[in-house]
């Protein structure tokens, strides 16, 4: 496992709001919804589609190429064409800075 990097200030993300990383040469999109942040990859694993182009209502991001909606607090897969989660990975906020560690799967 990875360590923690740090991604963000708290201040840079609105509440709600995403924002897509570049953590280990990996794509992620962080998120700030009601003072909590989570962070999954940015791949729809329908087809490979950018999540963070997609619409978040609540907890859920759509993704914009053909719908398939994923909790953003886990990675799940909420409803087809996706039937695999996505990755989620760790986020600890300390002070004003964010930080995420990448997990495997």
């Amino acid at each position: 496992m990875s360590e923690f990097v740090k991604v963000a200030k708290v201040s840079e993300v609105p509440d709600p709001g995403k924002q897509l990383l570049e953590v280990e040469d990996v794509l992620v999109v962080l998120f700030h919804i009601d003072g909590q942040f989570y962070c999954i990859d940015d791949v729809c694993t329908h087809d490979g589609g950018p999540l963070g182009e997609g619409r978040l209502t609540g907890y859920e991001i759509h993704c914009p190429r053909h719908g398939a909606r994923f909790d953003v607090r886990d990675g799940k897969a909420l409803c087809m064409p996706a039937t695999e989660d996505t990755v989620a990975h760790d986020v600890k906020v300390e002070g004003d800075d964010v930080y995420v560690r990448l997990n495997e799967d």
